[in-house]
């Protein structure tokens, strides 16, 4: 059937070129080589549009015969990493598992290695090797997974000059983790958590300084969604809400840049909640106003929005003045009852 194929003048040239070699095949194993010349025809037939003559191969009996063939080709020789797959050769699984590590085939590393690490345990071997697996999850994008197993072996191997780097690389999966400010933070904090954690560890690191620059960004992000949080519950109107949220934050991150911001909008907070109130509870809120407002004047003296704070200042003054007057004719008006 083969021959009837290498003369069939529909067959495409690089086709019957590699039915050639089958015919050469005598060792069964050869028919990888085969397999691969037959692929890589394939291609090139689709590529140059032999799609009808593909079709017609699978119509025709003798298609049977090399499907067969590729079959038990794939059946009879397993690659390199499959044998490997099935050694029991620990020796020979690690010296292959560090090489495709090093050409950077982390999937086949990962898989090698966690098949001789527990064989390792306890030997001069088990720390690097624990090491890079836990790289080859970091490489392939497996954060989670590689801050767990950088961070195990941190906690494991208290003495290991590798420990440093580990807990470092545990702290630094959990920042690329770190999501967009809107959404939730756990792992940034998580983050921050373990980069304090390692500045307060290893102090004379060289990695500390890069260290506090991720926490500063990640703090930064935390502020950003804190500072959000506040204003949207200004926009909703949802006054005392935004008044609690930019004092939260305040006491969260004093040293921030939007601290005239903050500031500025508790005054507005505080006033309109106050002016919006019922009028038991008028007098408090005007009075907490007058604080917040004469804060801010002594804080940000020469700020843009400080004609705006005059006028919210000397308007609560007026309000409490009326209130209070209030409240001391009720108190004569129940005396004299």
């Amino acid at each position: 059937m083969i021959l009837v194929m290498m003369t069939d003048p529909q067959t495409p040239f690089r086709l019957r070129y590699s039915l050639y070699f089958l015919l050469k095949a005598s060792n069964p194993c050869n028919y990888s080589l085969i397999i691969k010349h037959i692929r890589k025809q394939i291609i090139f037939a689709l590529k140059n549009k032999y799609l009808h003559y593909l079709c017609a191969l699978m119509m025709r009996k003798h298609s049977f015969v090399l499907i067969l063939i590729a079959m038990m080709a794939f059946a009879s020789c397993k690659s390199e990493y499959e044998k490997l797959r099935a050694s029991s050769d620990v020796e020979l699984v690690y010296k292959k598992a560090l090489e495709y590590y090093s050409k950077k085939d982390y999937y086949k590393a990962q898989n090698l290695l966690e098949q001789i690490l527990g064989r390792y345990r306890g030997k001069k071997e088990a720390e690097d090797l624990y090491v890079k697996y836990a790289y080859t999850h970091y490489y392939q994008g497996n954060y989670i997974l590689a801050a767990s197993y950088f961070q195990n072996f941190a906690n494991t191997y208290l003495t290991s000059p590798l420990r440093e780097e580990a807990a470092y690389m545990s702290a630094y999966s959990n920042y690329l983790q770190s999501p967009d400010y809107k959404l939730d933070q756990t792992y940034t904090n998580k983050a921050i958590d373990e980069m304090q954690t390692f500045v307060n560890t290893f102090p004379k690191s060289e990695r500390v300084k890069e260290a506090n620059k991720l926490i500063d960004d990640l703090r930064a992000k935390l502020e950003k969604k804190a500072f959000e949080e506040g204003l949207l519950y200004y926009n909703l109107k949802q006054y005392q809400s935004a008044t609690i949220a930019f004092g939260n934050m305040l006491k969260e991150f004093p040293d921030s840049k939007n601290v005239e911001k903050i500031r500025y909008f508790i005054v507005k907070s505080n006033f309109t909640l106050a002016e919006n109130s019922i009028y038991s509870k008028k007098l408090s809120r005007y009075q907490e106003t007058l604080l917040a407002a004469e804060l801010f004047k002594e804080k940000f003296p020469k700020s843009k929005d400080r004609k705006e704070i005059d006028s919210i200042l000397k308007e609560t003054k007026t309000h409490i003045k009326k209130l209070e007057n209030d409240g001391h004719q009720d108190k004569s008006a129940g005396y004299r009852s």
